[in-house]
C-alpha cells in the first residue's frame, strides 16, 4: 500500500463518560448519560483522523492479544488505516484509559500503558518510513523502547530520504524529561506539544520562550497548542499566534491529536504555515464536540467548509 503518513506510537482503548457534575466521593455512584468504549492514543487517533481527510495512512505500534487490542485494530481497519504493522503481544494487556469528564473542568485520566512499553524501533518498518511523506511519532515519554539513539537515527534517516518528521509527546513531569527529549528534537521537522507539556519540559511560562527553547534544541518548527487560547507557531523568521474556530465544547480528549492530523494533512498538501494552522485548528475544534477522541472529527469536506466560512485570527509576534 502506498501511504502518505506513517503514524508510530501509542495505541489505546478509552473508556469515556459524558460530562458529570463532579468526581464521585468514596463509595458514591454518579450516573453519566453515556459511557462508551472509544479509540484512544496519539498514534491511533491521528491515524484515524488523517484517513477522514483522505490521507493514506498506516500505523505502527503494539497491542495486547486481548479484546481491547482487537477493538483498537478493528476500529482502525474499519476507518481505512493500514494496520499490518500493529504487533499483537501475547500475555500483555492492551493499553487503556478511563477518562472522567467533569462539567466546567478539565478531564481526569486513569491510565494503563499496557503493550505500548513493548514497542521498539525495530517495529517501525523502514520501507514505509522511506516511502511516506511524513513520519509521525505520537506519545513520546510513554514509549521507553523508543527513547534510544536508534530512534534518533531513524528520524535522521527519514529526513535524508525526504520524509518529514513530526513529534508529539504526552504529559511527563520526570526531572530528566528534557534530557530524554533533546536528542530527538535535533532531527524533528515539526514539534507539537501542548502548553502544559511545554511548561513542564522547559520550566518556562511564556509560550514564545518555550518555543525558542525547543528551536534552540534543534526543532525546525514548533507549534504549541493552548486549548481555547489557540496556538503558537515558531519557525525560521516567523512567529505566529492563532485563535480558534467556533465550536460547542463537550470534551477535550483527542483535540491535540486532531490538530496534529489537520496540520500534517496540510503539510502533505505543501501548504504554508498559516494554512497548516487553519487545518489543525479546524480539526481540533471539531473534536471537542464529543466526549470521545475521534467520534466528531471532521472529514475533508467539513474541514474545508469550516475554514472557508470562518476567519481564523492570526498575528505575528
Amino acid at each position: 500500500m502506498d501511504i502518505d503518513c506513517l503514524c508510530a506510537g501509542i495505541l489505546f482503548a478509552d473508556h469515556v463518560c459524558s460530562p458529570v457534575p463532579r468526581v464521585p466521593g468514596a463509595g458514591e455512584v454518579i450516573v453519566a448519560d453515556k459511557m462508551q468504549l472509544c479509540l484512544g492514543g496519539c498514534s491511533s487517533n491521528a491515524a484515524l483522523d488523517l484517513t477522514r481527510l483522505g490521507v493514506r495512512t498506516a500505523v505502527a505500534g503494539c497491542v495486547g492479544d486481548d479484546a481491547f487490542g482487537r477493538f483498537i485494530v478493528e476500529t482502525l481497519d474499519d476507518g481505512g488505516v493500514q494496520t499490518d504493522d500493529v504487533r499483537r503481544v501475547a500475555g500483555v494487556n492492551s493499553a487503556s484509559t478511563m477518562i472522567i469528564n467533569i462539567s466546567g473542568q478539565d478531564r481526569r485520566f486513569i491510565c494503563g500503558v499496557g503493550a505500548n512499553v513493548n514497542f521498539s524501533v525495530d517495529h517501525i518498518p523502514t520501507d514505509l518510513v522511506a516511502a511516506a511523506k511524513v513520519l509521525y511519532l505520537g506519545g513520546y515519554f510513554m514509549l521507553p523502547g523508543l527513547e534510544t539513539a536508534e530512534m534518533v537515527d531513524l528520524f535522521r534517516a527519514a529526513r535524508a530520504a525526504g520524509t518529514r518528521t513530526v513529534l508529539d509527546v504526552v504529559y511527563d513531569d520526570s526531572p530528566d524529561s528534557w534530557d530524554r527529549l533533546a536528542p530527538l528534537l535535533g532531527e524533528t521537522d515539526v514539534f507539537l506539544p501542548n502548553d502544559d507539556e511545554a511548561r513542564l519540559l522547559t520550566g518556562l511560562e511564556d509560550p514564545v520562550k518555550q518555543a525558542e527553547r525547543f528551536r534552540d534544541a534543534g526543532a525546525e518548527t514548533v507549534v504549541i497548542t493552548m486549548g481555547e487560547k489557540g496556538s503558537l507557531l515558531m519557525s525560521d523568521g516567523l512567529c505566529l499566534t492563532a485563535g480558534t474556530y467556533p465550536s460547542r465544547f463537550v470534551g477535550g480528549t483527542g483535540a491535540g491529536d486532531a490538530f496534529d492530523a489537520g496540520f500534517i494533512a496540510a503539510m502533505i498538501d505543501d501548504a504554508d504555515h498559516r494554512d497548516c494552522l487553519r487545518w489543525g485548528t479546524a480539526m481540533g475544534a471539531s473534536c471537542v464536540r464529543a466526549a470521545g477522541a475521534t467520534e466528531s472529527v471532521f472529514n475533508r469536506q467539513e474541514a474545508e467548509a469550516m475554514i472557508s466560512e470562518h476567519i481564523l485570527e492570526m498575528k505575528e509576534v
